[in-house]
């Protein structure tokens, strides 16, 4: 069972960047999948989240992240990609993929991806 992370790199602001976050050994499509980033000196935040548990998709984005950030399951392929535009200096942070789950037994499930490095700068 892992959580791939990937896509990460350097950018100029304005720029885009995909992150992927790809599972083996279960069906990502079954879980909730959220971004964390970490910036240095900073807090973990949660940048964006979508959950199907309710039969639909629902989704959060970060206020800093709204309008900008988007994210998409695609299921043949095992993966949830964030679609990144119009990125800032600040967004410059470490990128981590969690999938997580609560069976119908109540019984929580998360898995982490290695971080993937974004670098906004000019």
């Amino acid at each position: 069972v892992q959580l791939q992370a990937s896509g990460g790199g350097s950018v100029q602001p304005g720029g885009t960047l995909r992150l992927s976050c790809t599972a083996s050994g279960f069906s990502l499509g079954d879980y909730a999948v959220a971004w964390f980033r970490r910036a240095p000196g900073k807090e973990r935040e949660a940048v964006s989240c979508i959950d199907d548990s309710d039969g639909y998709s629902q989704y959060f984005y970060a206020d800093s992240v709204k309008g900008r950030f988007t994210l998409s399951r695609d299921n043949a392929k095992n993966t949830v990609h964030l679609e990144m535009n119009a990125l800032r200096p600040e967004d410059t942070a470490v990128y981590y993929c969690n999938a997580n789950i609560v069976s119908d037994e109540g019984d929580f499930s998360a898995y982490w991806g290695q971080g993937t490095l974004v670098t906004v700068s000019s």
